[in-house]
């Protein structure tokens, strides 16, 4: 776990440690499960409702992208093994999903066609400059 200082002001602070006794937890506890809360519900207004089973995650190199939910599969990768001609059965097959997930990540993929373009077109310019 990382150590970050944190500077509140006085009066935030004491509501800060009124609240965590309330909850019989310290304040060190009560700001991570504040924090904790903040980012899942920012990371939840990028989710497009209409597809419950894609989620936004944010990748190693620190780039947000669309994945299949429960699992670290973005939907760029599918579209892409299936541009390179798999079908959507074996996509499911070779990551060991439900064929509704592929169907449902090809779908997220047609609503959302510019946004993924442009991530693979990004990616594939930086594969080039190695």
């Amino acid at each position: 776990m990382n150590r970050y200082a944190l500077n509140l002001p006085r009066m935030l602070k004491a509501e800060a440690e009124e609240l965590a006794n309330r909850q019989g937890i310290s304040l060190n506890q009560f700001i991570m499960w504040s924090v904790s809360e903040k980012v899942t519900s920012l990371r939840q207004s990028l989710d497009d409702s209409n597809f419950p089973g894609i989620t936004y995650r944010r990748g190693t190199s620190g780039w947000v992208a669309p994945v299949i939910r429960g699992t670290g599969i973005r939907v760029q990768t599918v579209v892409q093994e299936q541009k390179m001609g798999l079908t959507p059965e074996e996509i499911a097959t070779d990551h060991e999903l439900d064929l509704c997930q592929i169907n449902e990540a090809l779908a997220f993929y047609d609503a959302h066609r510019p946004e993924i373009d442009a991530n693979i077109l990004v990616e594939k310019a930086l594969e080039n400059q190695v």
